[in-house]
C-alpha cells in the first residue's frame, strides 16, 4: 500500500485514552503502511490562550507520548508544526482560496466559540484552512480522522479542488479519510453520550496516559453504567450509551470486536466486568506512561529529536510550496 498519511494533536494537556484509541494507536500501524508524517500542532493550539510555559512543556511532552506508544522516529516523520513555517504560509494561501460560506457551516467552530462567538480568535474561526495546509503542504493522500473531524477533512477536499480549478492545475491531491478501529470515538467516563476530551473539567471523565494504577482503576471503578448486565449481542448495546463505550474501549484495548467482548463477559454485572477492563487498562497504559516519564526527563533528547524531524520536514515542504507560489504568481526571491 502506498500514499502518504498526516495527522496531529494538539499540546493543549495530558494525552488521554480517547486520544489513543482514536488516534495514536491507529498511527502505530500505518507506520509499516504509508510514508507517515505526524505532527504536534501547537500552532492549532494557540487558537485559545495558552500559558508559553505550559505550551512547551506540553509540546515535548505529546511528542514523548507519541514515541511512548510507539511512534517510531525513523520509520514516521515526528516534528512541532511551528518550527516549519511553510504551515502557516500556505494556511494564508488557503484563507484567499476558502469562502467564509465554508467556514460558517463548521460545527467544530460553533462548539469551541459557545456563546462568547463574538470574542473568539480569527485564528479560531479560521485554523481549518490552517488544518488543510496541515495536510496538503505535504501532498497527503490520507488523513486518519474520528467521525467528528470528517467535516474539516471534506473542507481540505474542497479548498483542494477550488486551488486546483482556479489555477488550471490538479496539484493538491484530494485526500481520502482512514476511520480506523473499534472505539474510534471514545466517550466520557461520566457521559457516554459525550466525547472524552481534555477540556471537560472532571478529570473522572477521562483516562490520562500517565495515570497511575491507582488512579486508572478508580476512574473505571467510578466510571458511569447502568444496572442491566451485559447484554450477548451488540444490538443490546442501542440504548446503553456507557455500556456501549466500556465495551467499545475493552474491545479497542484488547484488539477484539465488540461482539467477541460481549460473546466472553454475555450476563456479567458491571462490577465483574470493570475488574477486567481494569487489568486491561493497567497492563496496556502504565507502560506508555513509565516511559513518558523517562523520555520527559530528558528534554534535550526530545528537542533533538523534533529538531530532526523538523529539518526533514521543512526538505520535504519547501519544495511544494515553492511550486505553489509559482502557480499563484508570486515572484521567486
Amino acid at each position: 500500500m502506498s500514499g502518504t498519511v498526516f495527522s496531529g494533536v494538539q499540546p493543549t494537556g495530558d494525552l488521554h485514552l480517547g486520544n489513543y484509541l482514536g488516534a495514536i494507536k491507529n498511527w502505530i500501524a500505518l507506520q509499516d503502511q504509508y510514508d507517515c508524517i505526524f505532527s504536534v500542532v501547537d500552532m492549532h493550539a494557540i487558537t485559545q490562550f495558552q500559558d508559553p510555559a505550559a505550551l512547551r512543556d506540553s509540546t515535548r511532552k505529546v511528542a514523548a507520548t507519541y514515541i511512548a506508544a510507539g511512534i517510531d522516529p525513523d520509520k514516521a516523520l515526528l516534528f512541532v508544526q511551528s518550527q516549519v513555517p511553510a504551515h502557516a504560509e500556505l494556511a494564508w494561501i488557503f484563507n484567499c482560496v476558502a469562502r467564509i460560506g465554508w467556514l460558517n457551516r463548521m460545527t467544530q467552530f460553533k462548539d469551541k466559540a459557545g456563546k462568547n462567538r463574538e470574542k473568539a480568535s480569527a485564528g479560531l474561526y479560521v485554523y481549518p484552512n490552517l488544518m488543510a495546509a496541515d495536510i496538503l503542504l505535504y501532498k497527503a493522500t490520507h488523513v486518519p480522522v474520528g467521525e467528528d473531524q470528517k467535516q474539516h477533512l471534506e473542507l481540505t477536499r474542497d479548498i483542494a479542488q477550488k486551488f486546483n480549478t482556479d489555477f488550471g492545475s490538479e496539484f493538491f491531491p484530494l485526500p481520502e479519510p482512514l476511520i480506523m478501529g473499534a472505539a474510534t470515538r471514545v466517550m466520557s467516563l461520566k457521559d457516554g453520550t459525550k466525547k472524552m476530551g481534555k477540556s471537560d473539567p472532571s478529570a473522572a471523565s477521562r483516562i490520562d496516559l500517565t495515570d497511575s494504577v491507582d488512579e486508572i482503576a478508580k476512574k473505571i471503578r467510578k466510571a458511569r453504567t447502568d444496572p442491566d448486565p451485559l447484554p450477548g449481542a451488540v444490538e443490546g448495546l442501542s440504548e446503553r450509551p456507557e455500556a456501549r463505550n466500556l465495551v467499545s474501549i475493552f474491545a479497542a484495548l484488547s484488539g477484539q470486536t465488540a461482539e467477541q467482548v460481549l460473546g466472553r463477559h454475555e450476563g456479567e454485572q458491571f462490577s465483574t466486568f470493570k475488574a477486567d477492563l481494569t487489568e486491561l487498562a493497567v497492563g496496556v497504559l502504565v507502560p506508555i506512561g513509565d516511559e513518558v516519564a523517562r523520555l520527559t526527563d530528558d528534554a534535550s533528547g526530545i528537542d533533538k529529536i523534533l529538531s530532526q524531524g523538523a529539518e526533514r520536514a521543512r526538505a520535504l515542504s519547501e519544495p511544494i510550496l515553492r511550486e505553489v507560489h509559482d502557480i499563484v504568481g508570486f515572484l521567486r526571491a
